[in-house]
């Protein structure tokens, strides 16, 4: 037991000293308001919690109205692995695609998580090396006359297509209990400089650039509680990231009836608030979120849309397994 947790705190640890602020970045995550529906792209350590091969797949458009506005779009699948009788752990691959105004960034990983049962749960560890990519289309840069920041010919522009890769590594820990979960996880651990070059350029010397993709730590918390004497329970939901240079908050309540249909209201710190509706029956899941901007962009925007969909498939080890949990996650 103590080693259990000299491991986990010594983790959490290096998570947080990898966060500590060094400057501001061009590159951030995609956040989700469904981010319950899809633990494993914020937290390696998710991966193969459940006794299922789980497959989500989601997409978020931001800011309908809005030109070049944000468009996110991920998948994720994770299945849990036996080592032993006693102790397992869970596999799993995420991959994210993103258009953001000029940008288009594409996000690979494969994530391994080792699980170890203690105080009636699960302590998990998780870690996730990655392929990160970013192209930027300075061929569309248009400035328009008598800008006061920029000049035509300002050469930290790019002024054709440029891309670039890098390597990324990302780590996590949680701990599951029937009734919560709770997880803190660093991604980009490295902060990663991506080096840009133009693409399909016949010249021997080409113009550098570079984007850097900042390293974020996120603390996330989850609950599942029954309504004694009902057919509903409530779930409440958490995530908190920053970089140190900017802070999010995300808080959600989410109701289920007969573990088939769920709605809820959810609320993002000085951004926007949200209304959210789900289903699952057998093994398939499907989620819908609308957010209302409570900035000045309501005034552009009509909102952001946002679907969540996934399926379960159920894996057999051929005994019994008198300590499983079912995902606070999958209602």
């Amino acid at each position: 037991m103590k080693r259990t947790f000299h491991i986990i705190l010594t983790l959490t640890a290096l998570l947080t000293m990898l966060s500590a602020p060094r400057r501001a970045m061009a590159q951030n995550d995609p956040q989700f308001t469904q981010h319950w529906a899809v633990p494993t792209f914020y937290n390696p350590a998710y991966a193969g919690q459940i006794e299922y091969v789980r497959i989500r797949l989601g997409a978020n458009l931001q800011w309908v109205g809005i030109k070049n506005a944000p468009q996110s779009f991920i998948g994720a699948a994770d299945m849990p692995l036996k080592l032993g009788k006693k102790q397992r752990m869970g596999v799993g691959v995420t991959a994210m695609s993103e258009s953001l105004g000029l940008y288009n960034n594409l996000w690979i990983s494969a994530q391994a998580a080792y699980q170890i049962r203690a105080l009636k749960g699960v302590f998990s560890i998780g870690i996730q090396p990655a392929y990160y990519s970013v192209k930027f289309k300075g061929s569309k840069v248009y400035i328009p006359e008598g800008d006061d920041y920029h000049q035509p010919d300002d050469e930290a522009l790019p002024h054709e297509d440029v891309a670039g890769q890098a390597f990324d590594l990302s780590a996590g820990v949680t701990y599951t209990h029937k009734y919560f979960s709770v997880g803190i996880s660093g991604l980009h651990l490295l902060q990663p400089r991506i080096e840009l070059s133009e693409e399909n350029s016949s010249e021997t010397e080409t113009k550098q650039f570079s984007a850097t993709v900042a390293r974020q730590l996120y603390f996330t918390a989850d609950g599942n509680i029954p309504i004694k004497n009902s057919l509903f329970s409530l779930q409440p939901s958490l995530l908190v990231r920053t970089d140190f240079n900017n802070f999010s908050a995300e808080v959600s309540m989410r109701s289920t009836y007969k573990q088939f249909i769920s709605f809820g209201l959810g609320y993002r710190w000085k951004d926007a608030v949200s209304a959210m509706i789900g289903a699952e029956f057998k093994n398939f899941f499907l989620g819908y979120a609308y957010s209302y901007p409570l900035s000045a962009l309501n005034r552009a925007s009509s909102g952001s849309h946002e679907v969540v969909a996934g399926y379960m498939i159920k894996l057999n080890y051929g005994d019994k397994n008198k300590n499983k949990h079912r995902s606070i996650r999958i209602m």
